[in-house]
């Protein structure tokens, strides 16, 4: 469990999640912020966060076997990157709000990903690519981005950014963060303007899960050897797969159907979810 900035994990927090869920074993990971104990049995998520008083934390349930996972698949807008890249792309165009919308419905599982992608870079027909560069200036990462990537690399892991976003975008980002690979979609142009169209074929969900499954197998592992992270409803498959998936900020459809969530915190989390002490984090942001 991980703490937020509401206030620090204290010990007489885990006490009580340590009695209720018949805990052993305790590790403090990081002194008022992580601890982990092992259970017999996975105890009831909702009840371990009252028996907190309901503090801010986020509860993961894992096997204490093969936490440290070898492959690493990351979702790249608003899991990575605080901005949906495309959204903020449309406001050089005034079509912010427009393809906002479309996107939201697309992420919460509404609208069908691939038609919805065409529709939107469709609306961008004519938007000059100097305003890709422009939008690349305001993009931000999300807290603990660099340091999830940057220690997982360090301890011998594949990281991989496979966005249904674009290239333009992804390249940058995994080139700044440390990324092996990065796949995601290209946006069409003549040199000069946006031409309205996505080469194909699109990446989606299916390509996302597919992305997962290839590189665990690239490095000879079963998916229980994998982790994933997203936010949006591209990105379930993966995250259904996975050995470890997480909903990062999720949308309701994700949130819904993800057992392991980041709500409070940020994404070295996920490190904490698989044991490392925050002594051996690397990238650490100011």
């Amino acid at each position: 469990m991980a703490s937020s900035e509401a206030g620090p994990l204290t010990v007489p927090d885990v006490a009580r999640a340590m009695a209720y869920a018949q805990g052993r074993n305790l590790v403090w990971l990081e002194a008022g912020r992580a601890a982990e104990f092992q259970s017999p049995a996975a105890p009831d998520r909702s009840a371990l966060a009252a028996v907190m008083s309901h503090k801010a934390v986020d509860i993961f349930l894992t096997r204490p076997r093969g936490r440290r996972k070898a492959v690493l698949v990351a979702d790249m807008d608003s899991t990575i990157v605080t901005a949906e890249t495309l959204d903020e792309l449309a406001g050089f165009a005034g079509l912010k709000d427009e393809i906002a919308a479309i996107t939201a419905r697309t992420m919460n599982g509404e609208l069908d990903f691939q038609e919805a992608l065409r529709e939107r870079v469709g609306l961008l027909k004519g938007l000059k690519v100097a305003a890709l560069e422009e939008t690349w200036k305001e993009i931000k990462y999300c807290p603990g981005a660099r340091t999830l990537v940057a220690t997982m690399n360090a301890f011998g892991a594949t990281t991989a950014l496979v966005s249904g976003g674009f290239t333009f975008f992804t390249a940058r980002v995994a080139q700044e963060l440390g990324f092996t690979i990065h796949r995601a979609n290209t946006l069409l142009d003549d040199g000069v303007a946006l031409t309205g169209e996505v080469g194909e074929p699109i990446l989606d969900k299916t390509a996302k899960l597919a992305a997962l499954e290839e590189l665990a197998a690239a490095r000879g592992v079963k998916l229980s050897a994998t982790l994933s992270v997203g936010d949006g409803a591209n990105d379930l498959p993966m995250l259904r797969a996975a050995g470890l998936g997480v909903a990062y900020h999720a949308k309701p459809i994700v949130a819904a159907e993800v057992v392991n969530k980041v709500v409070h915190t940020d994404l070295t989390a996920l490190l904490f979810a698989q044991g490392y002490p925050a002594s051996s984090f690397k990238g650490v942001e100011a």
